[in-house]
């Protein structure tokens, strides 16, 4: 798929730049060099601190077989689709930062596009699987370990992962179909929708329209689905007579639903409303919230929150140590 994809925009990216004229390039966010040398050094460390906390989870459950289960299999996938969702842009921004033309290509825009979204869709078709495995957890717990085995878990991450990657090639390829014909400036760190619309020589109300639509028909399907599931799961914990029963379960979803309101309260912001209708300091400000500081806080609110997280991460930082010493 992405081989076909690859070649797919390199063939009509070449074939709008020849009917375009002018744009082969465009240009991220200019700002001075003080502010460059900031967001640089705030990028950064939150790069490398989202890298190690998401990549310790991810080795924590690969490791610790006690954590083979399906809810901690899709917490390792969560952890690894933030690892690669912020792989792809923050790279590209600091290199931006550093540099002084801070441009990228038209194919390399559109690429960075594309992967930006479906890792964004595959994280809203994620969340509700993982509202979802809480529920049977919590209301069919007898029959949650033949309903939601390794197996189905796995396949179900799989088909989240496709069809968020099958959602946005058709919108793209109706926006490289635009004229760019100057300027080529994107007032923005990555490339957005709103502002790369913005640059079309011709207005796109359709397209825009339509982006819109999609966004808001998979947020609010997949929103509806988890506040259901959990509505289901508050029923069910409200009727345990155990006031520790009753900690002990919503401490199971705490961690969840606090991921939750953090990825959808940004993106509902930006991409419920058309993106023109938002000014450009606050899609810069949202964009920067959830593509950049939301991977970095995720991986803090499941291994503070979970105990057996915590006791697979020690166990890691306790055989590293002695492996060094050794």
């Amino acid at each position: 798929i992405v081989l076909f994809l690859k070649i797919l925009f390199i063939y009509l990216s070449q074939k709008s730049v020849m009917r375009n004229g002018t744009v082969t390039t465009f240009i991220l966010f200019p700002c001075s060099r003080e502010v460059q040398v900031l967001l640089f050094m705030l990028f950064f460390l939150s790069y490398i601190l989202t890298l190690m906390g998401n990549g310790a989870i991810v080795c924590a459950v690969k490791l610790d077989h006690r954590l083979h289960t399906p809810m901690y299999i899709l917490l390792a996938n969560f952890s690894l689709l933030e690892v690669c969702y912020i792989n792809t842009t923050v790279p590209n921004m600091l290199k931006n930062f550093l540099s002084e033309t801070k441009t990228i290509s038209f194919t390399a825009c559109f690429f960075q596009f594309y992967f930006f979204f479906s890792m964004g869709i595959t994280e809203t078709l994620l969340l509700p699987l993982m509202a979802f495995d809480r529920y049977l957890a919590i209301c069919q717990p007898l029959h949650y370990p033949i309903i939601m085995n390794n197996h189905l878990c796995m396949n179900l991450v799989a088909l989240c992962w496709v069809t968020a990657f099958l959602c946005y090639p058709i919108p793209i390829y109706f926006i490289t179909q635009l004229p760019f014909c100057g300027p080529n400036t994107i007032d923005h760190f990555v490339c957005d929708p709103g502002p790369l619309l913005a640059l079309s020589c011709i207005p796109a109300p359709g397209i825009e329209l339509s982006c819109s639509i999609l966004s808001s028909v998979i947020i609010f399907i997949t929103l509806f689905f988890i506040l259901w599931s959990y509505t289901l799961v508050l029923r069910a914990v409200l009727c345990v007579p155990s006031a520790p029963g009753r900690r002990k379960a919503f401490s199971t979803c705490g961690s969840h639903l606090a991921v939750v309101s953090l990825f959808y309260g940004s993106i509902m912001v930006m991409y419920i409303s058309p993106t023109s209708g938002n000014p450009g300091g606050i899609q810069k400000i949202v964009t920067l919230l959830y593509s950049s500081v939301t991977p970095l806080i995720n991986p803090l609110i499941y291994s503070l929150w979970n105990k057996d997280v915590k006791v697979a991460l020690r166990k890691i930082y306790t055989f590293t140590e002695i492996s060094q010493e050794k």
